[in-house]
């Protein structure tokens, strides 16, 4: 059986002759003694729309994953009918009739209860924090519930370049908390060095270089033996913190019929950085369509099935299409999307990088946002009570932990988190980049138009397109490839 959100991995594999089952890809791999396979389809998903960890299936043919709050029974007499059962699932028919006064302050007794029950250890404890809402309330809920008896340490990834840092922030945090701050800083050459340690550690490939700040943020509580650390993951996709949510917002406005809200809605979110009303119409309109109609809608916007650096006719072939934006035509879209966020687009990767990085210095990582209890009750509130009417994200957790958080922390408006310098590092790296997408391994991977690949990363550097995170996808797939010698059926 596995965990309500899968904080902890399941993963399986079977013949008629046996069932392995292990918490790491590897293993299994040296289980089984076959050779490793790609899953075309999950390959296609991760390159296409960075999703991972959203189906049983891995990018490894043949090895599944135990989804969230699933168990398994098998029979020790036959193997060839396995059949995962859900146990749990939040009930999204539960509506919440408190006002929003009384029900910030159960959400706050509810958080600071998690952050009690999560304190519990007899070996060192600390916190990650990057400065932004939910590492700052867990780091100050900690010194709240525990006090001046607490040895507080933090640790943070400080970027270098000053558009992506959070340092004032979390010199705050730190300063209200009293707490002893550690801080690690990194450069292309030590994410070069620890690649492949990186995708060992992961097992399969991940969606950008934010993953390697993560993974020496832990390497860092390690050398300070810490043994626990607690951590904001599921935040963001319980109280609809990305700004893609907005657009999910203005779409409930819209399909309830209140077009007047909609509107001011529209006009005052379209302020706020990282948006923009264009971005705001196109992404709401995309939510708004039936799903035949969704990847006509992509074409429109340029994320066709097949962007020019994929092969298009092999993708075809195929018959693989991006995932739809929307599974269903509820009028609650910011409820629906935010329930797809926590069981399939993003908490279940968030929580395998976190688990593998983590792990890897043998840390404990907990996540005290995730508990059913929390969970079951943020997704019965009414959506404004999540975003409010003017477009300020987690509404109701900014309100919950007045007298907490530093009111500084709580009044922002930007979202940086552990963002990487990824245009700069891409440059700096330019010649090991080319080697990559000119290997052999990368010619051998029919998902790509390697020929396609590299003018788009040559415009890239010198600015002639924008620049695309995807590179980054592009690299870390032909390097899982190469590292575990993937076969692609070629």
């Amino acid at each position: 059986a596995r965990d309500f959100f899968g904080i902890k991995p399941l993963y399986y594999t079977f013949t008629d002759q046996y069932f392995a089952f292990a918490s790491e890809i590897p293993a299994l791999l040296k289980i089984s003694g076959l050779r490793p396979q790609a899953n075309l389809a999950a390959t296609y998903s991760y390159l296409h729309s960075n999703y991972t960890d959203h189906h049983q299936t891995t990018l490894f043919e043949g090895i599944n994953q135990l989804l969230p709050s699933h168990y398994l029974e098998v029979s020790l007499d036959s193997i060839d009918d396995l059949q995962p059962q859900c146990f749990w699932q939040i009930n999204l028919q539960n509506r919440s009739e408190l006002s929003f006064e009384a029900a910030s302050l159960k959400l706050k007794n509810l958080f600071l209860e998690s952050i009690q029950l999560h304190l519990r250890s007899d070996v060192a404890i600390g916190s990650a924090l990057s400065g932004g809402i939910d590492s700052s309330a867990i780091v100050m809920a900690m010194r709240a519930v525990q006090g001046d008896s607490l040895d507080l340490h933090t640790f943070s990834y400080i970027p270098s370049q000053i558009e992506f840092s959070e340092e004032n922030w979390i010199n705050q945090v730190n300063t209200a908390s009293n707490a002893i701050s550690h801080k690690v800083s990194i450069s292309p050459e030590d994410l070069i060095r620890d690649l492949n340690q990186l995708i060992a550690t992961q097992g399969e490939p991940f969606g950008s270089t934010s993953i390697y700040a993560q993974y020496r943020v832990f390497q860092l509580a390690k050398k300070a033996g810490i043994k626990v650390m607690l951590d904001g993951q599921g935040a963001d996709e319980l109280l609809g913190g990305y700004r893609p949510y907005l657009a999910a917002r203005l779409a409930s406005l819209i399909l309830q019929g209140q077009y007047k809200k909609a509107s001011q809605f529209l006009r005052r979110a379209s302020q706020l950085s990282g948006t923009g009303t264009r971005y705001l119409l196109t992404r709401t309109g995309g939510l708004l369509l039936p799903e035949q109609f969704q990847l006509f809608a992509r074409y429109l916007v340029s994320r066709q099935s097949a962007p020019p650096w994929m092969n298009g006719d092999w993708v075809k072939d195929h018959g693989f299409t991006p995932m739809p934006l929307r599974l269903n035509q509820q009028s609650d879209v910011l409820q629906e999307q935010l329930y797809r966020a926590v069981t399939q687009v993003s908490l279940p990767l968030l929580l395998r990088y976190e688990d593998r990085n983590s792990m890897a210095h043998s840390i404990e990582s907990r996540v005290p946002f995730l508990t059913p209890a929390l969970a079951e009750f943020i997704f019965s509130l009414p959506e404004e009570y999540l975003i409010s009417s003017e477009g300020i994200s987690k509404n109701i957790f900014r309100h919950a932990m007045r007298g907490i958080v530093p009111d500084p922390i709580l009044n922002r408006r930007d979202k940086i988190g552990f963002a990487t310098p990824e245009r700069t590092w891409t440059k700096q790296m330019k010649l090991w980049f080319e080697g990559t997408l000119k290997s052999e391994t990368a010619r051998n991977i029919p998902l790509l138009n390697i020929n396609q690949m590299q003018t788009n990363f040559s415009r890239m550097i010198t600015g002639q397109i924008p620049f695309d995170s995807c590179i980054w996808r592009w690299v870390n797939l032909i390097r899982w490839a190469e590292f575990f010698n993937v076969d692609f059926g070629v």
